[in-house]
């Protein structure tokens, strides 16, 4: 039974209601639809995105206590972005899947999880929030409100350094929303944000505007990837968060209403790597990936075969298909969006550390694995088988 590995999401038997955290979201500092053209940002770097881009993805890289893997894992990503070679194999950007502050988002601890570890990264960094990054301390000194210290430093309204930042050199960024769309040559992502109770929480504003957002996207294709990010892993199969039912009822409604899927779903909140598929009546395959080992202290095992924690059975996971995972050892990933004659495709590499790297000055990470998407012209359901290399 040891070598035996779980092909499946799971849900915990026992989660508690916390409905009651939920928090109000900050206004926008942008208008509606809360687009941002990379263009804006990369300004001159931007040509060379057009037939080829790569970037990085990563989630939960912040942890109030000890955690030697912050720093290592924003230096193997630093030196990525730095390596000689093509300029569309280099990592652009890195779009962070939340969690960057813990444990309530507050202004001070910027410096010390995000700034600092992030001070050398060469590319932009463009995020969503997870739940910890909206919390509130309800013992701090100094009174905020929910999301006051992520906004101030990913959705300003120029760039400028934040008074917060400890002299970084690293200017604030310019998303016009909590949830927000960012717009590149060869891809479309949609960023969600969940709030802040355990399987997240999305109002029925951010709903309407991610129907249409699904269906604008849709018009892109199949000149552009549709990519949708949310803090909250809809899918996993570990023990300390289990999957979302809430994220996976929110996510599947909306595709309903727009008539669209996207052709593939990041997430992190699980404090590890795992890659789902989830088939669909109609023949379609949509990847789902929890991406969240970034740094904190501590990883989410997945739940071993027979655990009385969780439940595996329940109808809305049998479609869905636990394809490889890591829960041992940090990592990030690495993205791939080229322009074929075919079409589309995205290639995924994720890349690790071991134990060891923590004595080693500048650790270069190991290919974990590589999986391939290629994307389709399909107007109601974008996604399409994936293979591994």
């Amino acid at each position: 039974m040891a070598n035996v590995r779980r092909t499946g999401p799971v849900f915990l038997r026992h989660v508690p209601d916390d409905s009651h955290l939920f928090r109000p979201l900050p206004h926008p500092t942008g208008v509606y639809p809360y687009r941002l053209n990379i263009r804006d940002v990369l300004r001159s770097r931007d040509e060379r995105l057009a037939e080829g881009m790569s970037f990085h993805m990563i989630g939960d890289t912040g942890s109030v206590r000890h955690s030697a893997f912050q720093s290592l894992i924003a230096s193997a990503m630093t030196q990525q972005a730095h390596n000689d070679g093509p300029a569309c194999e280099r990592p652009a950007f890195l779009f962070h899947l939340g969690d960057i502050v813990y444990n309530h988002g507050e202004a001070r601890e910027y410096a010390k999880q995000f700034f600092v570890p992030y001070e050398d990264y060469p590319g932009p960094i463009f995020a969503i929030a997870g739940n910890h990054d909206g919390d509130v301390n309800p013992g701090s000194d100094l009174l905020y409100q929910s999301l006051d210290a992520f906004m101030d430093v990913f959705c300003d309204t120029y760039p400028r350094k934040v008074i917060f930042g400890n002299g970084s050199k690293r200017l604030s960024m310019v998303q016009p929303n909590v949830y927000w769309a960012l717009e590149t040559p060869l891809a479309h992502f949609i960023g969600l944000y969940a709030n802040v109770m355990k399987h997240g929480a999305i109002t029925a504003e951010q709903q309407d505007w991610f129907v249409e957002e699904l269906r604008y996207s849709n018009s892109l294709r199949p000149d552009k990837a549709v990519i949708v990010c949310l803090h909250h892993a809809p899918y996993s199969a570990d023990t300390n968060h289990g999957s979302s039912p809430a994220m996976i009822a929110f996510l599947e409604h909306a595709f309903k209403l727009a008539g669209v899927r996207p052709d593939i779903v990041f997430s992190g909140h699980v404090h590890n790597y795992q890659r789902f598929t989830k088939s669909y009546e109609d023949g379609s395959v949509l990847p789902y990936i929890v991406a969240g080992a970034g740094g904190y202290a501590d990883l989410h095992p997945i739940a071993p075969l027979g655990d009385v924690r969780v439940e595996d059975g329940h109808p809305a996971i049998h479609q869905v298909r636990l394809e490889n995972y890591c829960d041992d050892r940090y990592g990030f990933l690495k993205i791939s969006v080229k322009k074929l004659e075919e079409g589309l495709q995205l290639v995924g590499e994720y890349y690790t550390l071991a134990q060891e790297a923590i004595s080693l000055e500048k650790p270069e990470a190991t290919l974990f694995e590589r999986f391939v998407v290629p994307f389709h012209s399909a107007v109601t359901a974008g996604a399409s088988r994936a293979s591994v290399n």
